[in-house]
């Protein structure tokens, strides 16, 4: 579920990221649900949904199962991962915040049997990773990112690519925040759903190769 804007404080880009969120997540069952969502007006929700739609970012369609289905156009993904590298480099809460979802992503992979993972992407949030990491007792294989390979991030090896990869590894992590999108759904194309993590903070849906390209 989506973390909903703070209603004394209700910053534009928040609610916008917010509704555009919902929809990626197919949660906009109605006006009324996305309002309750996101802790905001009915009138205010309505407002920024037809917002997004006016700009191009969200695209409507009459659905059997409902009056409406709304979905992301490319332009809405894209705008949707900047308001989030946004957000992520203005927020106070983002240590907090981001420790607790990759704590709860690499719990959740170790009860599934993963003991070793590979971060994609050299970040703040990739170091909060490797952190919770040793402390779920789960091993870093290293951490891909084009150009920097041959260095040292987080006391492991860098790679440029995931083929230079030398060590086994049970799955991977996204924790590039810039290009989480693309980053995303080329490791579920490669690796399969089951094996690609996604701390909540980054708000990605996992999406199918199928869906990728429809």
């Amino acid at each position: 579920m989506a973390r909903a804007p703070d209603s004394q404080n209700l910053d534009p880009s928040r609610i916008m990221l917010g509704v555009l969120d919902a929809v990626e997540q197919d949660r906009v069952q109605s006006q009324r649900h996305l309002a309750s969502e996101l802790g905001i007006a009915l009138g205010l929700a309505n407002a920024y949904l037809k917002r997004c739609i006016g700009k191009g970012l969200v695209k409507v369609r009459q659905a059997p199962a409902r009056r409406y289905a709304y979905y992301l156009t490319p332009q809405g993904f894209a705008e949707k991962s900047r308001l989030t590298v946004e957000y992520l480099s203005s927020s106070f809460g983002f240590f907090r915040e981001a420790k607790v979802d990759c704590s709860d992503v690499l719990q959740a992979a170790k009860a599934r049997g993963v003991g070793t993972v590979l971060l994609l992407g050299q970040s703040d949030l990739a170091e909060i990773a490797a952190l919770c990491a040793i402390e779920q007792g789960v091993t870093i294989a290293g951490t891909v990112q084009p150009g920097a390979g041959g260095q040292q991030f987080v006391g492991r090896p860098v790679f440029d690519t995931c083929d230079a990869v030398t060590e086994p590894f049970d799955c991977v992590v996204v924790t590039d925040v810039g290009d989480a999108r693309r980053i995303c759904d080329e490791a579920v194309a490669r690796f399969g759903v089951e094996r690609v993590l996604v701390p909540k903070l980054l708000r990605l849906r996992m999406r199918t190769p199928a869906e990728q390209t429809s």
